[in-house]
C-alpha cells in the first residue's frame, strides 16, 4: 500500500509501491487529486487549483531537499493508462471512466543517473505493462528521512507560497 506523506485540500502526496525511478536517480512520488476522477477536467476549478498547488509544492520540495536532485530537475507525468491494459485486473477490456484514475507522477532527474532508461538529457523510457515489475525490481524508494523532509517542505510551501483559500471558504 502506498505511504501517504501529506494530505490536504489539494489531494494526497504518496510514496508509491510501484516505483518508476530509483531514489539515487532522482526519486518518484505520486500526487492524487482531492477525489478520484477519470479525467482532470472532472475536477471543480477550486479542486484543480488546490491539486495544482500540491503538485507544484511537491516538485519544489523535492528539488529543495533531495540530495540526488542537486543541479537536477523534474518530469511530471500524468498517468492512469496501465489500469486500462487488458491484462490488468480485472482481465479484459475496461470502461475508461470506471477504471482510469488521474494521478500525477513526479519523477526526479539526476545528471548522474545510473539507470539507462533515465539518462540525463533524454526522455525517460517506461516499460510495457507486462514488463514493469521486472524493470523496476531494483528501484529503491526515497528513505524515511527523505520522505519526512519532502513532506515537511510541502507543508511549509502550501502554508506560504502556494496558499489558497480552503474549498468552500468565501472568496
Amino acid at each position: 500500500m502506498p505511504l501517504v506523506l501529506h494530505s490536504c485540500p489539494g489531494g494526497t502526496l504518496l510514496l508509491p509501491d510501484a516505483l518508476l525511478c530509483d531514489r539515487r536517480d532522482g526519486g518518484h512520488l505520486v500526487v492524487n487529486p482531492p477525489r478520484p476522477v477519470w479525467e482532470r477536467s472532472e475536477l471543480a476549478p477550486m479542486e484543480l487549483a488546490h491539486w495544482s498547488c500540491l503538485v507544484a509544492a511537491t516538485g519544489r520540495a523535492m528539488l529543495d531537499v533531495l540530495p540526488a536532485l542537486h543541479e537536477g530537475c523534474l518530469n511530471y507525468w500524468e498517468a492512469g493508462n496501465w489500469a486500462l491494459n487488458d491484462q490488468a485486473p480485472p482481465a479484459g477490456p475496461k470502461n475508461v471512466q470506471a477504471h482510469r484514475r488521474v494521478h500525477l507522477h513526479v519523477l526526479g532527474r539526476n545528471r548522474q543517473s545510473a539507470h539507462p532508461d533515465w539518462r540525463w538529457g533524454e526522455s525517460p523510457k517506461f516499460p510495457r505493462w507486462e514488463d514493469m515489475v521486472a524493470w523496476a525490481a531494483g528501484f529503491a524508494p526515497l528513505s524515511p528521512q527523505e520522505c519526512e523532509a519532502v513532506a515537511g517542505r510541502v507543508k511549509t510551501l502550501l502554508d506560504s507560497r502556494f496558499r489558497l483559500p480552503e474549498p468552500g471558504a468565501p472568496a
